[in-house]
């Protein structure tokens, strides 16, 4: 009688190859306004009214961001290191942030720059007077343009955690703010936050300054 277990193994293979490849053409995610599938790097839009925001193709970008009466915005790609800009610890103390991580963006909805900063329990946001704000862009023309409600000023002061020596800024897309938060919120254990939270946030820094020019790229270019 035939040995069909040869025969079984190898219509098993090809069989499982196609349900790999199969499964791996599957999208992980669709866009929130037609449901196209999208690929793993594609665009969001964000929504400043309760600042939602939405995973979108390329195509829905462009046409719910150009309506007349649209009330989304594209958020930008670029990441931007800041080399030539610092906080005092002055500054930085007169901002009664909790942990060494901040954002800073402006809300358009409250007419004024907001300062966010991660937690367990997710964003926690204060807002700034004018004068503060004025205070820490003096000199520095690129924070002054930053995009509303799309685009901040990120500082990491995580300095005796991580692998830095120094505090790190940059100007980052909002999306970024938030995965940060994510991040924190979903890794963060009892009150110190654990050592895996501290690792995961060294492992998002080097990742965004991977991704980062500097003005001095930005000028070469």
């Amino acid at each position: 009688m035939k040995d069909r277990s040869a025969d079984v193994g190898s219509e098993a293979a090809p069989l499982a190859t196609l349900r790999r490849f199969v499964r791996q053409r599957v999208p992980a995610e669709r866009c929130e306004l037609c449901s196209k599938g999208l690929e793993p790097e594609h665009a969001h839009l964000l929504r400043p009214e309760g600042r939602q925001l939405v995973c979108a193709c390329d195509p829905c970008a462009v046409l719910f961001v150009g309506a007349g009466a649209s009330t989304y915005k594209r958020v930008p790609r670029r990441i931007s290191r800041l080399t030539d800009f610092a906080l005092t610890d002055v500054q930085w103390d007169a901002l009664m942030i909790p942990i060494d991580l901040a954002f800073f963006v402006y809300s358009s909805p409250a007419g004024q720059m907001t300062a966010v900063y991660p937690s367990p329990a997710g964003p926690t946001e204060s807002l700034l007077q004018f004068a503060t704000w004025h205070d820490i862009v003096a000199g520095h023309p690129r924070l002054e343009s930053l995009e509303p409600d799309v685009e901040a000023l990120l500082v990491n002061r995580v300095r005796q955690r991580t692998a830095n020596a120094t505090p790190t800024y940059y100007v980052v897309p909002i999306d970024e703010c938030y995965k940060l938060v994510g991040l924190i919120r979903k890794t963060w254990r009892g009150l110190s936050g654990g050592t895996v939270v501290w690792a995961e946030i060294a492992q998002f820094f080097a990742r965004l300054d991977a991704r980062a020019d500097t003005p001095r790229e930005r000028a070469r270019a």
